[in-house]
């Protein structure tokens, strides 16, 4: 393959570089992840995400980041493949099923004049066992002090698809994420990397959060990790169980609910489609 068609779309500025494999086939997406994802040399993306045919659901995504690692989830990537596969494949019902890596999950499409305006995405249960989030020992870790060089941080530990770490901090805008993200994505504790949630608590109902995604820094949104940031608040008795989740790019609306399932609520944008010769990619990459 010499040419790639691709479409660009995010959610709340955590952008993806998707591709449909309805009609296209990639043979290595993680080395095209790595090429195309660079912002001064190539497209520009926090990763890859490809759309591809399912026999248990609408389509199936398989996400890779920006370093060409797969991660199992996205919950903005989630909600713009809910978009393309209503606005482009025809698929224009108010539910939709997504299967991934983590299991398929349900979509309920609000839409308007035949353009998605949100998607409201279960983002299933919430787990808190070590070994199944993972991390290297056993039994949930709620408020429990984590080491980072020589210094102590009250962390709580849950997957909500992809494996997270989040503390609450006083001020958000004093937190070196520059230097604590890697270290935590790094920490020993978590054998397949984690996202770290920096989280600073307004009142009951809402959250500022900044997020450092595994394999691909820090990100102006993170669906899933907003979606640990308000079940962390929650179970610690920090927040209600309905809460908006401030980021960078925009806000999300998460509820944790009585069923123990997690859903999440925020737009989808598409920014633009293109056809783009991957030589030619390739070459500029090497100068």
């Amino acid at each position: 393959m010499s040419r790639l068609r691709f479409v660009k779309m995010h959610g709340l500025g955590n952008d993806y570089i998707y591709v449909d494999c309805f009609e296209n086939r990639v043979s290595d997406p993680s080395s095209l992840a790595r090429l195309l994802s660079p912002r001064r040399t190539a497209v520009g993306s926090d990763g890859l995400i490809l759309i591809l045919p399912s026999q248990n659901a609408d389509c199936r995504m398989e996400m890779y980041n920006a370093d060409g690692s797969r991660a199992k989830m996205c919950g903005n990537g989630i909600r713009c493949v809910g978009k393309y596969m209503y606005e482009s494949r025809g698929a224009c019902r108010p539910v939709l099923r997504v299967e991934t890596d983590s299991g398929v999950r349900t979509l309920e499409i609000q839409a308007r004049d035949g353009k998605v305006t949100a998607v409201k995405v279960d983002m299933g249960e919430p787990e808190f066992e070590g070994r199944a989030i993972p991390l290297l020992r056993d039994g949930p870790m709620i408020e429990e002090k984590l080491g980072i060089d020589g210094e102590e941080f009250l962390v709580t530990c849950l997957s909500v698809g992809n494996p997270h770490c989040v503390l609450f901090v006083e001020e958000l805008e004093e937190v070196d994420i520059a230097r604590l993200g890697p270290r935590f994505e790094h920490h020993a504790l978590f054998p397949e990397r984690v996202n770290t949630e920096f989280v600073q608590v307004i009142d009951e109902r809402r959250l500022r959060l900044r997020v450092w995604e595994r394999g691909s820094g820090e990100t102006l949104a993170c669906g899933t990790g907003a979606c640990a940031a308000a079940v962390a608040a929650c179970v610690t008795g920090r927040s209600a169980r309905e809460v908006v989740v401030e980021l960078r790019g925009g806000c999300l609306e998460v509820n944790w609910g009585e069923d123990n399932h997690v859903w999440m609520t925020g737009p989808a944008v598409e920014v633009f489609r293109g056809d783009l010769d991957l030589e030619e990619v390739r070459a500029c990459s090497r100068v």
